[in-house]
């Protein structure tokens, strides 16, 4: 077998296929990483100045706040939970107005 013989057709694409895969699994990798990267940059930050947010108490519930354009930001769930306490505290209000009415 000589040494300057030319690759085959299958060669060719076997090896092509396999640089393809190889490169498409690099840059998977390289996109993940950049995802990462850019998440890890942002969190806990202000989506409307950028500044570092502050966690502060607000009804038994941490939330988000600004310090520089005094941004209140909420996480999932936080907003149903603040609804459910002021809804709490009315109807706690009322029956104890109905119940003075009673006596």
């Amino acid at each position: 077998m000589a040494i300057d013989e030319k690759p085959s057709r299958n060669e060719d694409e076997y090896f092509t296929r396999q640089d393809a895969e190889l490169m498409k699994a690099r840059r998977a990798e390289l996109d993940a990483a950049r995802r990462a990267q850019e998440r890890k940059a942002h969190y806990m930050k202000c989506p409307k100045c950028g500044a570092d947010l502050q966690e502060v108490q607000f009804q038994n519930l941490r939330v988000d706040v600004c310090p520089e354009c005094k941004g209140t930001w909420l996480d999932a769930g936080e907003l149903e939970l603040i609804r459910f306490v002021q809804q709490s505290a009315v109807t706690r209000f009322i029956d104890d107005m109905l119940s003075s009415f009673r006596k």
